[in-house]
């Protein structure tokens, strides 16, 4: 492991500025990512810059009825709010099917958005990655990948992002907030991953130097009746092998609103946009939702060790909205 310099942080600017005059520093929230990256020597940075002690640990209520997260509020604090219990509860339950108890004691919000992709080649710096060295190659392609890409990969990576808070994230379109030595700013979730194509290493939008300070979830009555499901090859604490954040406002058997995004299937949280505009104004039936499915899924490339995937999806996708259909009649 090389050897580091380490740093706190108690102003957002004072940090920023630290990452500013040091390319080669990165922040440290709860480390649950990093850490574990720099034992394994795919991260060397020269420096840490402890950002625990930014007054970024705040949920609370936005004027227009929406949430605002901060940063380094723990994926425990998040999980256990009541306001995002009662208002958003499938990113309470994405979060706590996230990882062990220990885990999300540590965890932050903002380095949730940030961790990496648990592909065994991009752990391993003695195989060859894209994402890590571009230009080396992808081995999982033709390697091990029954855990990986069915949607938007490419033939430079099919590795996908792990994040179980991100999927719920993504159905609800959160924005991330930064901060920069410019000032402030901010990208919708939906464009702070950037597409795999030929530049895997280049994963989010944040510009060079930037500090999330928080997140905001949008007002979304839908989000109340919401749910998330992850499959995973343990009960145990475990990455997921496929998830789906689900939301259904169903008025008469019609379909009012719905919110759907899968996990584990692409290289960031994956909004089922076209699956959403199949329901919208259609029935709330098993029919209804496995065409719908079908066509956010008819999209899809799996590998062949990845094929489950396909009807993986397509089986949670009708599960999820059926059990919200029967809970709305009740």
């Amino acid at each position: 492991m090389k050897e580091f310099g380490y740093e706190r942080a108690f102003d957002v600017s004072g940090a920023v500025a630290v990452l500013g005059a040091d390319p080669d520093a990165r922040f440290l929230g709860g480390g649950t990512n990093l850490v574990d990256l720099m034992k394994a020597g795919v991260e060397r940075p020269a420096r840490l810059v402890d950002v625990r002690e930014l007054p970024l640990g705040r949920v609370e209520s936005t004027e227009d009825g929406g949430l605002r997260v901060g940063a380094t509020v723990t994926n425990s604090e998040l999980a256990a709010h009541p306001d995002v219990r009662r208002r958003y509860p499938a990113l309470t339950q994405a979060v706590l099917a996230g990882a062990s108890g220990q885990l999300r004691n540590m965890a932050t919000v903002g380095g949730n958005l940030l961790q990496r992709t648990r592909c065994g080649y991009f752990t391993d710096v003695s195989k060859p990655c894209n994402k890590r060295v571009p230009g080396s190659g992808c081995p999982a392609i033709k390697g091990e990948h029954r855990n990986h890409a069915i949607l938007g990969a490419s033939e430079a990576c099919v590795a996908v992002h792990p994040s179980d808070m991100g999927v719920a994230l993504a159905a609800f379109d959160a924005v991330v907030h930064y901060e920069t030595a410019e000032g402030a700013g901010e990208l919708a979730l939906a464009d702070f991953y950037l597409p795999v194509g030929s530049t895997p290493h280049l994963e989010t939008a944040l510009p060079a130097g930037a500090l999330i300070t928080g997140i905001t979830l949008p007002p979304a009555p839908v989000a109340a009746h919401s749910r998330y499901r992850k499959v995973r090859e343990r009960a145990s604490y475990a990455f997921a092998i496929g998830s789906v954040a689900a939301a259904l406002d169903v008025h008469d058997g019609v379909v009012r609103d719905v919110r759907l995004a899968f996990g584990a299937v692409a290289s960031r949280p994956w909004r089922a946009r076209a699956a959403e505009r199949a329901l919208i104004g259609g029935p709330a039936d098993e029919t209804a939702f496995a065409a719908a499915a079908d066509a956010e899924l008819a999209a899809a490339e799996p590998l062949p060790q990845n094929a489950y995937k396909v009807t993986l999806l397509r089986n949670l996708v009708v599960a999820q909205l059926t059990e919200l259909t029967q809970e709305a009649a009740r």
